[in-house]
């Protein structure tokens, strides 16, 4: 009998998953524009009509960014099977992986047991052989960085793609366990359903099986309970009459799942009396919208270039645009990986190194609410869930101008089979009227002076929907040398049914840990840190870290009229201690990177400095769990000395850690770095107290920091660039007025 009730649930639940996975695909954000919004301005002729309206593909496929200069017709999505590398850095293409997934799986270790790969990318070359490398020279040799699990135990393996030979990498005692395969995350909520007292308790809290949508929540590390044994949990939403589920928490019911068997270990059912919230003003999607109430308040607006755009991409991945080189790849754990950062000196044209690489190298987003089906949501999404793996296809006009370029990400499955996120990364020139320089004369001084320059920047972008929240990750590059890390937070909150439906109901000294968003929904308190990963190598590899403190100067009776003034004070930082920042409004300070052994032509070493900003700390006790893992954290600016096995925040094993293998550990080594190969740490940091405006879904908020360069050009390094002119621009007009 249970059998065929299990047979009988398991029927209706892959019909709902079925659609659900069809609403997660196609999710528009709100009113969203179309190429009938936008007019197509050409080089022949300047006059813009709908006649001859730009062709632009819903889903276009990764293309040379001169072929938008061209009307092309709508093409499929582009087959990876023929890629070959073309430069070091270059991401392991199909058949590459093809050859690594064979070679392992002859491999001894895992002849006899079933194997799950949770990770399998570019084994990069040594930096000093990258860093000596030109185009023309010989391909370095190939290999693969694995992470494979077999019998409950995790192996790290280097894989040699052109011998075949597998180098078993020593990781130590570490605990936690790999980042989750896509096969994890898609069959742990399937699992409670062969229990039958979670199916029992669905139906009693009024939802119908065929409406359940259950989610796969990392659990952290809090104790000997979770050793040993890879668990997640599982909660549950109602979907009836609405794609946001999130909105209708089943909420106090959290099933304990064993990932490795599938089994339910534990049910804690402790909310019972609370309602599940109504559908009511919950779904977003544009098309749900009634037809008199659609709002168009801003009219199209598009970035034409009638001379096509101003970057290239060479050989898939080398980015070149004004003065800047670089190398690009989407990256299933970071999203997005930026390295060999060049730019061509305006007075000397010469190439100069700024950074080696960059990425985001986890986040942290613990929820602020102790009780049974909260306290444990502190999740890691680098680590635990793969930052890139939850990128989602970029929507084109929406996520990306219409002038993007577009790049697929090749990722590889569970079972070692390589697939493509399709227009996973876009890159496109962005010009929002800004200003790069300018200046105006006053009229007192008689010179008719006004001169002003454009800032055009070059934006990379990903967005990863990671379940309910989505991060939007840009990189801009700007023409003065200037590099943006700028992170964007919407999609969904992740909000707990109460039995309140108006404030005048809670009591004085009721602690909601959140806000009444809407009746029978609260939004939790929570915070985000995004913290990456910055290889400065400023004209080389060998850097220093400056802390500049700008101190107040008290002046003596007789000196000045002034009683005080400001003063920078350098101090270079000589062991990693030194460098590890807390940011202090009242203690303000500049943060260089600096080559030390190269001057400018008046004598000050050349150099970048970090400039601060999204910068919420966290307040989280230090011996709490969460933050023991997320002690990467702890400061806003680390600096350590360059070690390839340092590249994630929060340790290789993230799922289920507890804290021993972090930055914040590496780094209280205090290690040498003045005059070194150094790596500059940054955190972003929100604080998030949810509000009424946040439902149903979250418009975006965003900050950003940037790694500006300080003395390492000898002028304005945009000083000779030309202003626009009416002659260089299409007038654009609709047909009707032409």
């Amino acid at each position: 009998m249970e059998s065929r009730n299990f047979l009988r649930f398991l029927l209706v639940f892959i019909t709902a998953a079925l659609v659900l996975l069809i609403t997660w695909l196609h999710l528009p954000y709100g009113p969203p524009p179309d190429d009938s919004d936008l007019l197509d301005c050409t080089t022949n002729s300047p006059w813009c009509t709908t006649k001859n309206r730009f062709q632009y593909p819903k889903r276009p496929r990764t293309t040379p960014a001169q072929s938008f200069l061209k009307k092309p017709k709508k093409p499929a999505h582009r087959s990876h099977e023929l890629d070959t590398p073309q430069h070091p850095l270059d991401p392991l293409t199909v058949q590459e992986i093809n050859k690594v997934r064979k070679i392992i799986k002859s491999y001894h270790l895992f002849k006899s047991a079933p194997l799950a790969i949770h990770s399998l990318v570019l084994e990069e070359p040594d930096k000093t052989l990258v860093l000596r490398w030109q185009k023309g020279d010989p391909l370095l040799p190939r290999k693969a960085a694995v992470v494979a699990r077999v019998k409950g135990h995790s192996h790290v393996l280097t894989v040699d793609i052109s011998t075949g030979e597998i180098t078993i990498q020593a990781t130590g005692p570490l605990s936690g366990y790999p980042t989750m395969t896509m096969e994890d995350m898609t069959s742990a909520p399937w699992a409670p359903l062969s229990n039958l007292d979670f199916n029992r308790t669905i139906i009693e809290r009024g939802v119908d099986l065929k409406d359940l949508a259950c989610l796969p929540i990392s659990l952290g590390w809090f104790g000997k309970k979770e050793e040993n044994r890879r668990l997640i949990k599982v909660q549950c939403y109602s979907m009836k009459d609405t794609a946001n589920f999130y909105m209708r928490p089943i909420e106090g019911l959290t099933v304990l799942v064993d990932l490795d068997t599938k089994q339910v270990v534990e049910i804690s059912d402790k909310g019972k009396k609370i309602p599940i919230p109504k559908a009511a003003d919950t779904d977003y999607r544009y098309s749900t919208v009634d037809v008199n109430q659609r709002m168009r308040m801003i009219n199209p607006i598009s970035l034409e270039q009638p001379k096509g755009p101003s970057f290239t991409v060479e050989d898939g991945h080398v980015v070149k645009w004004a003065n800047w080189e670089f190398h690009l790849k989407p990256d299933p754990r970071a999203g997005v990986i930026i390295s060999r950062a060049k730019f061509r000196d305006p007075d000397s044209g010469k190439m100069r190194n700024v950074m080696y690489k960059g990425f985001t190298s986890e986040l942290f987003v613990p929820y602020m609410d102790p009780t049974d089906a909260w306290y444990f949501k502190t999740y890691m999404d680098a680590g635990e869930y793969g930052f890139g793996l939850q990128a989602m296809p970029l929507d084109p006009l929406n996520d990306c101008p219409r002038n993007a370029y577009y790049m697929d990400g090749l990722f590889v499955a569970g079972d070692g089979t390589p697939y493509v996120r399709s227009n996973m990364v876009c890159v496109f020139e962005s010009y929002a009227g800004d200003i790069g320089w300018r200046h105006s004369e006053s009229p007192i001084t008689g010179m008719e002076i006004k001169e002003v320059r454009p800032k055009v920047t070059l934006v990379v972008r990903m967005a990863a929907s990671v379940a309910n929240y989505d991060y939007i990750v840009d990189w801009e590059f700007q023409a003065d040398g200037l590099i943006r890390i700028k992170v964007g937070l919407s999609g969904i909150l992740m909000v707990k049914g109460t039995s309140y439906v108006n404030m005048n109901q809670v009591t004085g000294q009721e602690n909601l840990y959140g806000t009444l968003l809407s009746e029978n929904v609260i939004g939790v308190i929570h915070d985000h840190y995004i913290t990456f990963y910055l290889d400065m190598d400023i004209d080389g590899s060998d850097n220093s870290f400056v802390k500049v403190n700008i101190q107040r100067q008290q002046t003596s009776p007789d000196e000045s009229p002034r009683r005080s003034y400001l003063r920078a004070v350098r101090h270079v930082a000589k062991t990693e201690k030194d460098a590890q920042i807390q940011l202090k409004l009242y203690d303000p300070s500049e943060f260089h990177v600096v080559n030390p052994t190269k001057k400018t032509r008046v004598g000050n070493p050349v150099g970048y400095k970090v400039v601060p900003a999204g910068t919420a700390a966290s307040l989280l006790d230090q011996s709490d769990p969460p933050q023991k893992r997320g002690a990467f954290t702890n400061n806003q600016i680390w600096v350590t000395p360059y070690n390839r096995t340092e590249q994630w925040a929060g340790g290789l094993f993230v799922y289920q850690s507890q804290g021993e293998d972090t930055l914040a550990v590496w780094s209280d080594r205090d290690r040498p770095i003045e005059n070194k190969d150094i790596v500059v740490w940054y955190t972003l940091g929100f604080h998030h107290v949810p509000c009424q405006e946040d439902f149903p879904i979250m418009p975006t908020v965003s900050s950003s920091f940037d790694l500006k360069p300080v003395n390492f050009f000898e002028s304005n390094p945009i000083l000779r660039m030309p202003p626009n002119v009416d002659k260089d621009l299409p007038v654009c007009k609709p047909a009707a007025d032409a």
